[in-house]
């Protein structure tokens, strides 16, 4: 069995923004500093390709797709095909991170597949429905044809998740369905949060914050609903989106909506606040993570990866259904004791999904799994 480090290809779904799964290439990158980087399309814009340092990534023929910078994404029907199309033969390893198509790539019995994967294709499985309703696709000719494609790719998808050797999910909730989607197990490595851009501080100010992109499945909605009904406490809300002036319509005189706010604006609104806010039914959430950073308690719809970032009664309160009176009623409970909170407590339970221990965690689980396949392959 050899000592030499195994050479590694990581394989992205696409580049077109710096967000969440960006930041998880960005950390794994960091551990595998020689790796070859390869996604469908790459549509970075320049100020955003600083975390790739330089390095280059081998696209697919989806690159050179009619107008994909702007519409990649209506071509679905085609990831599968295109993910299929990359040759890792020179590579011991591929680690796939995987949204959408990235855990379905093409590897011999002789390389190993780990697929880090941020959740399987919701809007294929289960959320489909809702997916089609909110996208005016519920009836007509335009539905079926949707239909037929998603039909396509959980067919495809299901076929794919075979190819994988090993699969490690960002939270809990996302490896139960995994399992359910995949009838596969799943290793848990939390994503990395940058939480030394966010340094605690003590004292608070007497406001509640709420951050996020202004899209509806964030229900920022039911939380200015919510304080219409509490006018004696002040929100602020960070973001923008489509559905921003729907929130100025539902703000009353005690929420104030800044909009966009550069990181070091976010940081300081997130340390100041009382407590920080969030509806949104998430797989893991960093947002909230970078709030307890700042030693902000949360309090959270008790869903999803909210259950595994916020210890309740400690970092902060989960509230039981995504409704502005379910919101009331957890933001009421908290103005009552609001001193059992401790920031120096946040800040520590925060720092448990850093980026220095996603290193440390992924890191190992690869040389694990890369010793176990090279001992299981002399046996063969």
């Amino acid at each position: 069995m050899s000592n030499t480090p195994p050479k590694v290809a990581l394989l992205h779904e696409w580049f077109d923004s710096y967000a969440g799964s960006e930041r998880v290439v960005e950390q794994m990158l960091e551990v595998f500093p020689q790796a070859d980087l390869f996604a469908l399309c790459d549509f970075l814009k320049p100020e955003d390709r600083e975390f790739l340092k330089g390095r280059e990534v081998t696209t697919s023929f989806m690159q050179r797709l009619p107008f994909a910078k702007r519409t990649f994404r209506g071509f679905l029907p085609l990831m599968p095909l295109a993910v299929e199309q990359f040759c890792f033969d020179p590579f011991d390893v591929v680690l796939s991170s995987s949204h959408c198509v990235a855990h379905g790539a093409l590897t011999r019995a002789d390389q190993l597949h780990i697929s880090y994967v941020h959740s399987p294709i919701r809007y294929a499985w289960d959320l489909q429905h809702q997916y089609l309703r909110e996208s005016g696709l519920s009836w007509g000719i335009r539905s079926m044809i949707v239909r037929m494609i998603l039909h396509y790719m959980r067919l495809w998808d299901r076929t794919a998740a075979d190819r994988v050797d090993h699969y490690v999910a960002n939270s809990h909730y996302v490896a139960k369905r995994v399992q359910k989607t995949y009838r596969r197990p799943c290793e848990v490595i939390y994503p990395p949060v940058d939480v030394e851009a966010f340094p605690l501080q003590t004292e608070k100010q007497d406001y509640f914050l709420t951050a996020s992109r202004l899209v509806p499945y964030k229900r920022v909605d039911i939380v200015v609903e919510a304080f219409q009904k509490l006018p004696k406490q002040r929100l602020v809300v960070v973001g923008d989106g489509p559905d921003m002036e729907k929130i100025k319509r539902l703000a009353g005189s005690n929420v104030e909506c800044v909009g966009y706010q550069s990181h070091a604006e976010l940081r300081q609104w997130m340390q100041g606040a009382r407590a920080f806010v969030f509806a949104a039914d998430e797989d893991f959430g960093i947002t909230p993570v970078e709030a307890q950073a700042c030693g902000t308690p949360c309090i959270a719809y008790g869903v999803g990866g909210s259950l595994e970032t916020i210890a309740c009664g400690q970092t902060g309160l989960h509230f039981p259904q995504q409704t502005a009176d379910s919101v009331v009623d957890a933001i009421e409970r908290f103005v009552k004791d609001p001193n059992r909170f401790e920031p120096e407590r946040i800040r520590q339970h925060a720092e448990q999904f850093s980026a220095s221990r996603f290193q440390q965690q992924m890191q190992a689980f690869v040389h694990d799994r890369w010793q176990d396949h090279q001992r299981s392959m002399s046996l063969s």
